[in-house]
């Protein structure tokens, strides 16, 4: 809510309750009246990940501000709090927050104007940021409203992640005043205040999880210089009979710079690298889930604060992108109808190894997993260039790029599998009750165990030395026209011209033999037919100008029954895991887990069955007459 006094400022004023008794906050996010306010919105939820940034030595922290950044569908922005004031000793928190926008690959100065900028760079200067911790929370909320006040309810599962691991994990459930007066706020306070699965928060997330961070590291004594176990996160205040009264962690007068030091472990970084901070501070033991195996969902002592050693330090050039190899391309291949083979592949070749050198960054940073997305493409692309291409050069100066390309999409494919999951996974869940969500989450948070995994081994292939050689080789072959290209006798067939009418044609042959057993076919089949029709638009799109105006639409109609096998293929691949896991987990899992993970299952069964009855609109879109008439006529402009 604005405050009237200082429009520059606005004043956020909210009730803050850390959640002691699990079914406590739901309680309230699904009650029909809380002090007198009713429900105007139905419960929505979202996953809403927050980086605060710093300098190295706190500069924000000691001038009483908190700075985040926070990744949406619409872009960065960034956020800065003031410390929290209470109203008359009360549970009634206030503080002054800033917004605007941001880019998380830039520094500050750099920023669109905004009160949020001006006073970071009031307080920092110029001098480096760096991410001290990661808050992840689900967050469920809903309106209330009373004689003309508006409130925002909103429960927080919350996972402070530092270094890429769960350091800590807590609820809390916030009351925010969105309009009306404030003493509307006081009556709620009372009600909650009176419940004993609560009690009232004396800190701010932030603080919470930087008392997590701190607790991650192991203590030394100041008397005997002897190690000690880590400070329990939810207990920092506390008596310690095993250290000096200097020993003790509080909330209050927190060394900020230390925490940096625990959270990164090195010297600060520019804001450019803090896209790859995740990348830059990972090391193989420090993981803190299991390999990707048919595992539990994470248990709660999977989490806990534990000792771990610090990284060691990797220079900028592991990391920054802006040292790969530069690729100037056009706004497609290029491919011509006279090119030599070797060429037109190279052309194919160089186009998508500058997208997948463009999106490494964006990648890095996974605040947008389009980034990603758009790499594993990038790299699929090359991947059937060689399948196309591949004859027209020598294989034994080949088989390294052709072997460390592999890799690569192998790593980034297994990522981008688990985003999938995760999206649909998360649109489905949308509509669901808060504890039907609840009860789906043994599954789904196993899975995003899994997905950090796979993120953690891309981030290592991408930091490795061989990656970084094997790029400056791959974009030295793609740059020089003849390199390693196969030897060809005047009277072979070496052209464009010469050899893509026949490539395409032998592709098509290869769907139009699903036709006789389409109507009867299970979806292993499909899944086949499917990676037919990707063979066939990849024929289809490395040629595209040579081939005329007729090849976008056919490339559009192969793409449609593409993506309908695609999206069927997910749901099946879905609901084969949520099966597993529910044998894997049985005697693990409570009947309410087991009947809604059950129901997931039903659901992807349907939308299978469903995809699978709807194949036959995009099929006939590529085997009918319209397709092999326009197939015919943009081969023999060849």
């Amino acid at each position: 809510m604005t405050s009237t006094s200082n429009p520059r400022r606005p004043i956020e004023v909210e009730l803050k309750y850390r959640v002691v008794e699990p079914t406590a906050g739901d309680r309230y996010l699904v009650a029909d009246e809380i002090a007198g306010f009713v429900p105007s919105s139905a419960v929505r939820s979202s996953q809403v990940e927050d980086r605060y940034i710093d300098t190295a030595d706190g500069a924000l922290a000691r001038a009483g501000f908190a700075a985040r950044l926070r990744q949406t569908a619409k872009g960065t922005t960034v956020a800065v709090k003031s410390a929290v004031r209470r109203l008359n000793g009360g549970n009634v928190h206030r503080r002054e927050e800033l917004e605007g926008p941001a880019d998380r690959t830039a520094h500050p100065r750099d920023w669109p104007a905004s009160d949020a900028r001006s006073l970071i760079l009031e307080q920092c200067g110029d001098a480096p940021l760096v991410e001290v911790v990661t808050i992840r929370q689900l967050r469920r909320k809903r309106l209330l409203r009373a004689d003309g006040t508006t409130v925002e309810l909103s429960l927080d599962e919350v996972d402070a992640v530092a270094r890429s691991r769960v350091v800590g994990r807590f609820v809390e459930l916030e009351v925010e005043l969105v309009t009306g007066r404030e003493t509307g706020l006081m009556a709620i306070d009372r009600t909650l205040a009176a419940d004993p699965g609560l009690v009232a928060a004396d800190s701010s997330k932030l603080e919470r999880a930087l008392r997590a961070v701190i607790a991650t590291e192991p203590r030394r004594s100041k008397r005997n210089g002897r190690v000690l176990p880590p400070v329990d996160v939810d207990d920092a205040d506390g008596d310690d009979r095993d250290t000096d009264r200097d020993d003790r962690r509080r909330d209050d007068g927190l060394d900020v710079g230390r925490i940096v030091a625990a959270a990164l472990g090195e010297a600060a970084m520019e804001p450019e690298a803090t896209a790859s901070a995740d990348a830059t501070t990972r090391e193989p033991e420090a993981a803190a889930v299991e390999s990707p195996a048919k595992d539990a969902a994470p248990s709660a002592a999977a989490t806990e604060a534990t000792p771990r050693p610090k990284p060691r330090a990797r220079t900028d050039a592991a990391v920054e992108t802006h040292d790969r190899p530069r690729l100037t391309v056009g706004k497609t291949p290029g491919v011509l109808a006279d090119d030599h083979l070797a060429e037109a592949g190279r052309k194919v070749l160089r186009f998508h190894l500058a997208r997948m050198i463009a999106k490494e960054k964006g990648t890095r940073d996974g605040g947008d997993a389009e980034d990603l997305h758009s790499m594993r493409v990038a790299t699929r692309r090359q991947r059937a260039a060689w399948r196309i291409f591949g004859e027209a050069f020598r294989k034994g100066r080949t088989k390294a790029h052709r072997g460390r390309l592999r890799e690569v999409a192998t790593r980034l494919g297994a990522v981008r599998d688990l985003d999938v999951l995760l999206e649909a996974a998360d649109a489905y869940r949308g509509d669901l009750t808060v504890a039907e969500q609840r009860a789906l989450e043994p599954l789904f948070a196993t899975w995003r165990v899994h997905r950090e995994d796979a993120r953690q081994l891309l981030i290592r292939e991408l930091d490795s030395d061989g990656y970084a050689r094997w790029l400056d080789d791959y974009a030295e072959f793609v740059r020089h026209e003849g390199l390693a290209a196969g030897q060809t006798g005047p009277t072979e067939p070496h052209r464009v011209r010469d050899t893509a009418g026949s490539r395409i044609l032998a592709s098509y042959e290869h769907v139009r033999a699903y036709e006789p057993v389409l109507r009867w076919a299970d979806v292993e089949t499909l899944h086949e037919l499917r990676i037919a029709a990707k063979w066939l638009r990849y024929s289809l799109e490395f040629v595209r100008e040579a081939l005329g105006k007729d090849a976008d639409q056919l490339i559009a109609r192969v793409t449609a029954l593409q993506d309908h096998l695609g999206l069927m293929h997910d749901a099946d691949v879905a609901a084969h895991l949520a099966r597993d896991f529910l044998v894997d987990r049985a005697g693990d899992l409570s009947d309410a887990e087991s009947s809604a993970i059950g129901r997931y299952l039903v659901n992807r069964e349907r939308e299978v069955n469903r995809l699978r009855r709807g194949v036959g609109v995009p099929w006939r879109g590529v085997s009918g007459v319209w397709f092999r008439r326009g197939l015919g006529r943009a081969l023999a402009g060849l």
